[in-house]
């Protein structure tokens, strides 16, 4: 039986699964190995915080995920199907691991980044 997203802890799980799955997508895996070459053991624990700010508010985030991604679209251009996918699997990855008032929430919070980043990053 699924639970909710509970904590930090939770988040790592979600986002570590969602990375695995990004890296072989065929969509856009290749902007994060071959465009951006993440850096996993850096990107993963700002992808933690992100997250668990996003969801619990923490203020243990610093970083600007704009320009981040502005920078990517200067490299290789971005394009709503980059960020309608990503939501796509973002949600997917959630809806594998949890469910409940949190998972659903951030789902939603989710979406609203992705909107927001493709319509100040793409226009």
């Amino acid at each position: 039986m699924k639970t909710d997203i509970k904590n930090k802890d939770d988040i790592i799980v979600l986002v570590d699964a969602f990375y695995l799955k990004v890296k072989s997508d065929s969509t856009i895996g290749y902007l994060f190995t071959k465009v951006a070459m993440v850096n996993w053991q850096k990107h993963l624990p700002i992808m933690y915080d992100f997250w668990d700010n996003i969801l619990f508010h923490t203020g243990n985030f610093e970083g600007n995920p704009m320009m981040k991604h502005r920078m990517l679209d200067q490299k290789s251009r971005l394009t709503e199907t980059h960020f309608k996918h990503w939501t796509k699997l973002w949600k997917k990855t959630v809806d594998d691991l949890f469910e409940g008032e949190n998972a659903d929430e951030i789902k939603v919070r989710a979406e609203n980044i992705s909107k927001l980043m493709m319509n100040k990053v793409i226009s």
